[in-house]
């Protein structure tokens, strides 16, 4: 498996130009390397690199000094393009969330999850959240950063046979999303009819591969080891891609919350690129 991983990553890292030449970029959520981060940031960051990944969605240093994390970025070929920003910062203080950014000189920022009881989410909360995230977005964009959305398929119960997530779409005027495609698909949302209905509204895409056989639901949870590599579930993430290239999607972001994470990654990686080079 050392082998062959070894290979993967001399591919890749071969291949790195013609990732970068696209309109598109692969990115990685560092979520996605959460456990192997506590055991060693500098060995999984300069893997990271090995896999011809160089735009991050995270940030936090991993107990390191400003000056020692940027350089561990900067002699990796690094850099973080996306920050979070939790949902009760946001109704308080944006300010941190503004410094973040702009010390890792990110373009956008994403709330990740909005409060809510367990379950579905409501549509009075939906309508309270989007008001906020209009409000913010307006905000941030002063500074030059984007702010988006990641739904987690608690969105998608229907209000009057009117799915809540729609609402949100339609009314958002000030912020866009970061859609993450096995959370909309859990939620019984087809994320590439989405991105055509709304198109423009994704500069950011979490590809996550969903297993065969796997059962919805619209609470936010789900088994992370049904996250697989990219094009062996039941999405259509090829689709996706393509449709991404038509709407000129920044970032396509593997995150994979799996023990298998390590493996999949690139292998996942050289799906995207070869999705890529396919003709519209």
């Amino acid at each position: 498996m050392k082998n062959y991983l070894k290979v993967i990553s001399i591919t890749l890292i071969c291949l790195t130009p013609v990732l970068k030449s696209q309109a598109q970029e692969v990115a990685l959520q560092l979520y996605s390397l959460r456990n192997e981060m506590k055991v060693d940031p500098v060995k999984y960051h300069e893997l990271i690199s090995e896999w011809g990944i160089s735009a991050l969605e995270g940030g936090g240093g991993y107990g390191m000094s400003d000056a020692e994390y940027a350089k561990l970025l900067s002699d990796n070929n690094l850099r973080i393009i996306g920050v979070g920003a939790e949902y009760m910062q946001l109704t308080k203080n944006i300010q941190p969330i503004i410094d973040q950014a702009k010390k890792y000189g990110a373009k956008y920022a994403t709330c990740y999850w909005i409060p809510h009881a367990e379950g579905p989410i409501s549509m009075e909360e939906i309508k309270i959240a989007t008001a906020l995230f209009n409000a913010v977005g307006a905000e941030l964009a002063k500074e030059g950063i984007t702010f988006l959305y990641h739904p987690h398929g608690y969105e998608f119960a229907k209000d009057r046979n009117k799915v809540r997530f729609d609402y949100m779409l339609a009314n958002a005027k000030n912020f866009a999303f970061n859609m993450d495609v096995f959370w909309v698909k859990m939620g019984g949302g087809d994320p590439l009819k989405i991105m055509k209905k709304y198109p423009g509204k994704f500069p950011i895409l979490h590809l996550k591969d969903r297993k065969k056989g796997t059962p919805g639901s619209k609470n936010g949870q789900a088994d992370v080891e049904t996250n697989v590599i990219l094009g062996t579930g039941d999405i259509d993430i090829a689709g996706i891609i393509k449709e991404a290239k038509k709407q000129g999607t920044e970032y396509l972001t593997i995150e994979d919350e799996s023990s298998r994470s390590v493996t999949q990654i690139p292998i996942s990686a050289a799906f995207i690129k070869r999705e890529l080079e396919k003709s519209n």
